[in-house]
């Protein structure tokens, strides 16, 4: 179930187990709390949840100091839906929230409205009002309102950090292969289906056109990719060029995927593409001819790719 404000939040939404956080990409790192937090749940019989903020705190105290964000608000609840949570609070962060103390927070929120019962954050947590409140904090408030408080360590994934700015940066210098292992899951972007200029369907190969408003993309370059259409269910194996058009000197940024598979019907209208691996950077070739006969080789090292993990 998800909630998007207090006011919609019912009598029965606990005794729960609760993690708070962004959970921005919903990362390994998250997904361990979130399995802690089910696991917590269901042995004393409450309701898991999940307590998550939009727009990001920082947004609106610090907007200069903002993050780029690996996820819209509904693709975190699904995910967060997605490691078995029963109930995810998206709680709008306004001024007001902003200026609730630690006490009033804990008090207000997590103890009247929501009834924690356990409560769950990493050891770098802070809440409250100028950020005054930290897991040290949150235990002594614990106590004072009748729940247990749990804090985790820093998850590794092959003795790096995990976190969504270090997932960022690898997505951002094209590292999606990396940035795989430490979300758990593919980086996926969605949006729908626009026009191309054609050029394409006439001189190379024929492309769907992604226009997404993910704040993440990928480096410019040929990727590897997983091609989804939800509607519909259908997916393909896919190859997918985010750049410029330099061989037709283009000058907007373009999410170019081509179908390794037949279409079996209409073109989907709204695509959800997976990136798995990086081929290789954009670069300008002497004319289309050369431009295709490149795509075909990608679409070599793709097809290898799938045979070896489909």
């Amino acid at each position: 179930m998800i909630y998007r404000s207090l006011a919609e939040v019912t009598g029965d939404f606990g005794p729960c187990a609760i993690t708070i956080g962004n959970f921005d990409g919903v990362h390994n790192g998250h997904r361990q709390i979130m399995r802690r937090v089910v696991s917590i749940a269901r042995e004393h019989g409450w309701k898991s949840a999940v307590l998550t903020f939009d727009p990001h705190p920082t947004k609106l105290v610090a907007p200069a100091r903002a993050p780029r964000l690996l996820s819209t608000p509904e693709q975190r609840a699904r995910l967060i839906e997605e490691q078995g949570i029963d109930e995810v609070l998206i709680l709008p962060f306004t001024a007001e929230i902003a200026k609730l103390t630690p006490d009033q927070f804990v008090h207000e929120i997590l103890a009247d409205t929501l009834k924690a019962r356990a409560v769950l954050v990493g050891d770098n947590f802070r809440f409250g009002n100028r950020a005054a409140g930290d897991a040290k904090v949150l235990v002594e408030l614990g106590r004072k309102y009748g729940f247990d408080v749990e804090i985790t360590g820093t998850i590794a994934w092959r003795k790096q950090i995990i976190s969504s700015s270090e997932i960022r940066r690898l997505i951002e210098a094209g590292d999606v292969a990396h940035a795989c292992r430490m979300l758990g899951r593919p980086y996926m972007l969605e949006g729908v289906v626009v026009r191309g200029e054609g050029v394409g369907s006439k001189q190379t190969v024929p492309t769907l056109n992604l226009d997404t408003q993910a704040e993440v993309l990928t480096k410019t370059g040929v990727y590897i990719t997983r091609t989804h259409e939800h509607e519909r269910k259908r997916e393909w194996p896919s190859i997918t060029n985010v750049g410029y058009r330099p061989t037709f000197d283009g000058h907007r940024l373009t999410i170019e995927t081509y179908l390794l598979a037949p279409l079996d019907g209409d073109p989907p209208k709204e695509i959800a593409v997976e990136f798995l691996r990086r081929v290789r950077d954009e670069r300008k070739f002497q004319d289309a001819a050369a431009l295709k006969a490149q795509i075909l080789r990608d679409v070599g090292r793709a097809q290898v790719y799938f045979r070896r993990r489909p």
